[in-house]
């Protein structure tokens, strides 16, 4: 019986993250990606931000800790993330009246729609792996314009990814999208996107800490709370900065900076998403420096534990 599980799990073996969905067991193929762990990165866009920019969120002084937390957008897609956090905004002033850029506290250099083409590229390059773009926030956006500037950003999603785009109306797996020729979810959170077919905002499950004995404790209450097995959810386990003069804990350290924190807490918090795994379902699991420490690789592998044990 031990060789056999043994053979098993070697047939089962992920040796590419940049095509592991395709490389998944066949019983995973036909199964709803609500029940799915899918890796994911939190704050995106993080590493693009424009120092020289205006301020988007002035009172926090959380966008002096994040810059260069992640890796490039190609970087993490070949990682093996397949949902990323990317949050909207205009910025103040611009002359151009329907251009957008990404923001976690600073506003990106890179506008939104040239991001979502080099997205778009890979996609087409991995036809077999389904990205989830959960797009929120949508700051600068004001009522006089708000209308326009949505309009705008859906049809040009809906333009660039066509046919690629996999609507709400069905429930996803992973031979659905693969037989229809889809591989890109998006997930728009203003209410009038979804009568054009895109998903509806995505719950995020966050800790709301930097201590990663509360973030467990505040992500498995909410793991353990009834909900939806139709829908997608995210398990954040990334830390979140104090809101109030603590902060300057993080970000004023020159040797122990918010980026060496969030480093030693991964082992333990991805440790602990692993066993939790095998008491509640998770779905998509977020986290910083996802392309470090191995956390795509276990994220994957519980896919296929959870196959192997069944």
């Amino acid at each position: 019986m031990a060789v056999s599980a043994e053979k098993g799990r070697r047939r089962r073996e992920v040796t590419s993250y940049s095509d592991w969905m395709s490389q998944l067991p066949p019983e995973l193929h036909s199964i709803p990606l609500f029940h799915l762990a899918i890796p994911g990165s939190h704050d995106s866009m993080s590493y693009d931000l424009d120092i020289n920019s205006s301020i988007v969120e002035p009172d926090r002084l959380k966008r002096l800790s994040k810059i260069y937390c992640e890796d490039t957008i190609t970087k993490q897609l070949d990682a093996g993330v397949r949902y990323f956090d990317l949050r909207i905004a205009r910025k103040p002033g611009d002359t151009n009246p329907t251009r957008l850029y990404f923001y976690h506290g600073l506003c990106t250099r890179t506008d939104v729609e040239t991001l979502l083409k080099v997205i778009n590229d890979w996609a087409v390059r991995h036809p077999r792996e389904i990205l989830i773009l959960d797009l929120s926030n949508f700051k600068g956006f004001d009522k006089k314009i708000e209308g326009r500037l949505h309009s705008h950003l859906i049809n040009f999603i809906k333009t660039l990814f066509g046919a690629k785009l996999f609507l709400k109306w069905n429930i996803p797996t992973l031979e659905k999208c693969w037989n229809q020729g889809k591989n890109v979810i998006v997930s728009y959170d203003y209410p009038p996107a979804q009568q054009a077919g895109l998903w509806s905002k995505i719950t995020y499950f966050y800790g709301q800490s930097m201590d990663p004995t509360r973030v467990e404790s505040r992500l498995r209450q909410a793991l353990e709370r009834p909900g939806s097995i139709h829908s997608f959810s995210v398990c954040g386990l990334n830390l979140t900065l104090p809101e109030d003069v603590r902060i300057l804990k993080y970000i004023l350290r020159l040797c122990d900076n918010l980026v060496n924190v969030i480093q030693r807490s991964l082992p333990r918090l991805q440790q602990w998403v692993k066993e939790q795994a095998g008491k509640t379902p998770v779905n998509i699991i977020a986290s910083d420096l996802v392309t470090r420490n191995g956390f795509v690789s276990m994220v994957v592998q519980l896919n296929i534990s959870k196959h192997v044990k069944a």
